[in-house]
Parts: C-alpha cells; structure tokens; sequence
C-alpha cells in the first residue's frame, strides 16, 4: 500500500459530518470494483474489505486452481504451480484466495482512485444536504452567524452546514454580528453548480406562523387553525385565526395572559406590531374586524369586483388607516377585498377640506396628514399634538403651526 496513504484518506472522509459509516464504506467500495473492472473485465471473483477505522482496505482476489496449461482465463482461474505459491497445500480444483497490493495497480492509477473517492463523497455530502434541507423547507432552523456581507448573512447549523439569509429576506431592524444566534424559515432550496444554497427568509409569513406554532400549543395541537397571515415586516402584521372547539377562544390563546404568548414573538420580529383577529366568514364582519382598532360606522360591500366601502366616524379614520397606511393596507390583503375608507358626514358637515388651506401650509405636510386619514380641519383637530407626531413624520413644531391655521377657521 505504499504509493497511497489510505489512513490520511479515510481521515479525510472522516470529517464529513453528513454521511454514515456504512455509505462511506459503499462509496469506497463501489470506487475500488469500478478499477477493478476496468482492469480486469470484472469484480465477480473479488471481495473488498474496508476498515475505515484503521484506515485500511484489502482487496482480494478468488480464482479456480487448474493444471498447468489448462488457464483459459487468468482472472478467474491460475495454474496449480502458481497457485501452491500463494499455499503448499491447495490441489486443483480448489479456489486460492490472493491478495492484491495496491501498488500493483501503478502510481497514475492510485492517485485517479484517491481523487475519485474524494469527489464522490464530496458529491454525495451535497446531495444529503440538498436532500436534507429540502424537507425542511417551512420549518425553522437555528444557526450561528459567520460572516455578514452587504447584501447577505452567511450562518452556519450545528453541522456546519452554510446558509444564506439574503438582505431582502431580513427585518428591517434586522442587526447581526458574527457568533450571534439566529433563527429563520428554511424558504428555499435549490441546487446551483452542483452546490446546494439554502436560503433563509424573517420576513416570510411563514416564519410568523411557525412562531405561533411554538408559542401557542393549541395552534401547534391544531385545535386553533391559522387561516391567513400578512405582514409588513417589522411594521405591522394581521393574523386571522379560528378555533373548531367552542371552548377555545383562539384570539385570547393565541395572546396569552397579559400578552405572555405574544410577547416572545413580538421580541423576535423586532417589535412588529401583531394583530390577531377572530376568522369569521361573513365578509362584512371580518373587514371590521380586520380594520381593528378603529370602529366601523357601516360598510358596504362589492362581491363583483371584491371591494368595501367602509364608513367611519371622523375620529376613526386615522385609525384605520393607520401610520403609513399599514393598517387598512394589510387589512385589505387579510380579507382579499379592496378597501376604501370614507367619514361619515352625517356626523359634521360643518368640516372644511383638508385641500382648502393649501395657501397656507405645504402641500407636502397635507399629503402627510391624508396619508394618516386626517383630510378634512377637524379630524386633524381632534387628535393631540402627541399623538400626530406619533403618527407622522412631521416635527412638533410643524402641527402647532397647522393646528394653529385650522383652529383659526372656526374661531
């Protein structure tokens, strides 16, 4: 066995975390018969032994022992006087077992066998990754962070395997460095150049639901079902849910005692505002429900073309909105119907558009204000100084000046 160092080989292969001991030694195995036909016609007649453990592998080979002279095929039969060579005591007819050193087989051919198992345990390594992570595709995984790049995090799981979590599929508020823990839904993966990538996605809503199913045993049990999830990671999300058992109350489990439940999945998604909502199947109902926390005046619905017209009292409509129009814009994807939000003028009709001061303040501050629902004076009036800041991008100093312009119209 001198020309291949087979101990350095197997150690080698030793450090593929990825692959058994008894498809390493098929691996090897297959490797070893595949040279020997190819140098002798066939590998019927011969019997591989491998000990990965020593490092060692025995190749022998099993021939008919015939008289001198009567050798038709010398790799399945050898001549009696070569035969009591190998042992005094064989007779014809016999079958002599014998030993083949590999450094019969010649320099150039050991080092194609080495580089050819080599690459079939790295090929095979792949595909059981491949193969592996494919059936985790919606599941979570955990890893450490390894290196973060500009467009990418690359982390690694217990076994060292790389994972991508690309910046598109991160929070916003997303910030790692390396050593740090991560967690991620497996949302895709897929061969390139024979190499498996595995990308990880946060912002997925499957990655929500996953969580819920860790945090909300009835939903992992299945007693509470999750009907549909929508997101703005980060931002805000609305998770519709339904329970089958009239003793469950899915929104109050899913929430927990003084939001215990909740909680823990808030922290994780970097304080995305969650909204867990009653599924009911009377359209009307769900579209109030999912415009939560502002409270519906009445709607009216469209089943043709799928639209509602919901109709709010003044104060409300910047709540259904919401700050930069998340609310009604995930309330729409919740429901599958497009919303559109209108004050109820029974309620006033002594307001004033919102457009009429556009002499005086900037037409950039009242698209602010529309963008929160705030379109006419008074619904700006009604909310507190604190609370358009909050929900604006607008100084403090700003909303003094345009709440001082709107009162001044009613004084």
């Amino acid at each position: 066995m001198e020309h291949i160092n087979l101990v350095e080989t197997f150690s080698e292969f030793k450090e593929f975390k990825n692959i058994d001991r008894e498809t390493l030694m098929r691996i090897i195995e297959d490797i070893f018969r595949h040279m020997l036909i190819k140098k002798f016609g066939s590998d019927e007649n011969f019997d591989i032994i491998v000990n990965i453990d020593k490092g060692d592998l025995e190749i022998w080979r099993n021939r008919e022992i015939v008289e001198d002279g009567d050798v038709e095929d010398e790799n399945t039969q050898i001549a009696y006087s070569e035969a009591i060579k190998i042992e005094p005591d064989f007779e014809v007819g016999e079958e002599a077992s014998e030993e083949l050193k590999l450094v019969d087989f010649g320099r150039r051919e050991i080092l194609t066998i080495r580089q050819n198992l080599v690459s079939k345990i790295q090929e095979y390594e792949k595909d059981n990754v491949y193969r592996k992570y494919k059936d985790k595709i919606g599941e979570i995984v955990t890893g450490e962070v390894y290196q973060v790049w500009k467009k990418e995090i690359l982390v690694l799981d217990d076994e060292y395997i790389e994972l991508i979590l690309p910046k598109s599929e991160q929070i916003p508020t997303d910030f790692y460095r390396k050593g740090d823990t991560i967690r991620a839904v497996v949302s895709k993966v897929e061969m390139k150049n024979n190499t498996p990538f595995i990308i990880l996605s946060r912002t997925s809503p499957v990655f929500l639901e996953r969580l819920f199913e860790s945090e909300v045993p009835e939903v992992y049990d299945g007693l509470i079902t999750i009907k549909n999830i929508v997101r703005v990671p980060g931002e805000r999300a609305k998770v519709a849910v339904e329970s089958y058992d009239d003793r469950i109350d899915p929104v109050g489990a899913c929430v927990g005692m003084k939001g215990s439940r909740i909680h823990g999945i808030v922290r994780e998604l970097k304080n995305e505002n969650i909204d867990v909502i009653n599924y009911t199947a009377n359209p009307e109902l769900f579209i109030a429900r999912a415009l939560s926390p502002a409270k519906i005046s009445s709607i009216s619905i469209s089943e043709e073309n799928k639209k509602a017209d919901v109709y709010l009292k003044p104060e409300q409509v910047s709540l259904a909105i919401g700050k930069g129009g998340y609310n009604i814009k995930l309330a729409g994807k919740l429901t599958g119907y497009e919303i559109d939000v209108y004050r109820d003028m029974d309620v006033d009709s002594e307001d004033v558009d919102l457009q009429e001061f556009s002499d005086e303040i900037d037409q950039w501050i009242i698209d602010e204000l529309k963008n929160i629902g705030c379109d006419t004076a008074k619904s700006v009036l009604e909310l507190s100084t604190e609370e358009l800041v909050n929900r604006t991008d607008l100084e403090e100093e700003t909303i003094l000046e345009v709440t001082r312009i709107l009162k001044a119209e009613f004084e």
